[in-house]
C-alpha cells in the first residue's frame, strides 16, 4: 500500500531533472502520473530544454516501477494548452489530486545585460506558467473538495543573489502567489505549499552531465553553503515534496527550504 494509491498527480516540467524525480517518487507511492513538458524553443539559455524524447524516457521509468504515466507535450506559457492538459488528465484518469507546478528556466547575468526577451521568457515560464497551472487545476480540486498543490520556487526566492536578479524576481513572485492562493482555498480541502531548493544537480546546471561543477556562479554559491556541497540531488527535493503531498491537510501556505543550511542565514 502506497501513501498515494489511486491518486492522480500532474507535474509540469516533468520530462527530466526534478520533474522526473518527482514523477518516480509519486509513482512509487502508488500515484498515477501525468508529466507535461517539451516547451517551444527559447533563446539565450545555456542549456537544452526538455524534449518529447525526455518525456518518453521518464514515462518508461515510471512504468518500470509498475505505475501509469501519461506524457503530454505542453508549454506552460500557453494557457489554452495548460487547460487542455488538465482537462485531458481528468477525462482519462478521473480526478486531479496532486499538482506539482515545477516547470522553470534560469538565465544568469548582470541586470543591465538582461534583454526584454529573456526577461519575458523567465516571467512567462516561472511565474505566469504557475499561474496558468493553478488557475486550471483549482476548479477541479474545488469540486473534489481535495487537492495538494506544490509550487517549485528556489532558495533564490528567499534571498538576493548577484547575476540572478531576473530569475530571483520570478521565484519570489511564485511564493506570494502560492501563499495567497492557499488562503483562498484553505476551507475546501486544498493545500498549497512551496519548495525552495538550492542548486540541484540537473541538466539546467550541468548540461553535459558528470559531477564537475561547471559554472563560476555555481562555484560561488557553493562557497556560501553551510553544508559544503555544490548542489543537492533531485531526489532530495522529492523527499520534501512527498512530505507536502501526503500531509493530512494541516500544512498550507508554507515554504520548505531545501538549502544546504542556507536558511540559517535568513531572518
Amino acid at each position: 500500500m502506497g501513501a498515494l494509491d489511486g491518486r492522480v498527480a500532474f507535474i509540469t516540467g516533468g520530462a527530466r531533472g526534478q520533474g522526473r524525480a518527482h514523477a518516480l517518487a509519486l509513482a512509487a507511492e502508488g500515484a498515477n502520473v501525468v508529466i507535461a513538458d517539451a516547451p517551444r524553443p527559447m533563446s539565450g539559455l545555456t542549456y537544452p530544454l526538455g524534449t518529447e524524447d525526455d518525456l518518453r524516457v521518464t514515462a518508461k521509468h515510471v512504468e518500470e516501477l509498475g505505475g501509469f504515466c501519461l506524457p503530454i507535450t505542453m508549454d506552460v506559457r500557453d494557457p489554452a494548452a495548460v487547460s487542455a492538459a488538465v482537462e485531458e488528465t481528468v477525462n482519462r484518469l478521473g480526478s486531479l489530486d496532486v499538482v506539482v507546478a515545477n516547470a522553470g528556466i534560469v538565465s544568469t547575468g548582470l541586470l543591465e545585460v538582461v534583454t526584454d526577451e529573456i526577461w519575458h521568457q523567465l516571467v512567462d515560464t516561472n511565474l505566469t506558467g504557475v499561474f496558468h497551472t493553478l488557475r486550471a487545476a483549482i476548479p477541479v480540486m474545488r469540486r473534489q473538495r481535495f487537492g495538494r498543490i506544490v509550487v517549485t520556487s528556489s532558495m533564490g526566492g528567499r534571498m538576493g543573489i548577484p547575476e540572478l536578479a531576473a530569475y530571483n524576481a520570478t521565484k519570489w513572485g511564485v511564493i506570494g502567489l502560492a501563499k495567497s492562493v492557499a488562503l483562498e482555498v484553505a476551507k475546501e480541502g486544498i493545500t498549497v505549499n512551496v519548495i525552495c531548493p538550492t542548486t540541484v544537480q540537473t541538466p539546467m546546471v550541468r548540461p553535459e552531465g558528470g559531477d564537475d561543477v561547471p559554472d563560476d556562479l555555481v562555484r560561488r554559491m557553493m562557497k556560501g553553503n553551510p553544508i559544503p556541497q555544490p548542489w543537492i540531488a533531485p531526489e532530495d527535493v522529492s523527499r520534501g515534496l512527498l512530505y507536502l503531498v501526503t500531509d493530512p491537510g494541516v500544512v498550507t501556505g508554507s515554504v520548505l527550504e531545501i538549502g544546504l543550511g542556507g536558511s540559517a542565514r535568513m531572518h
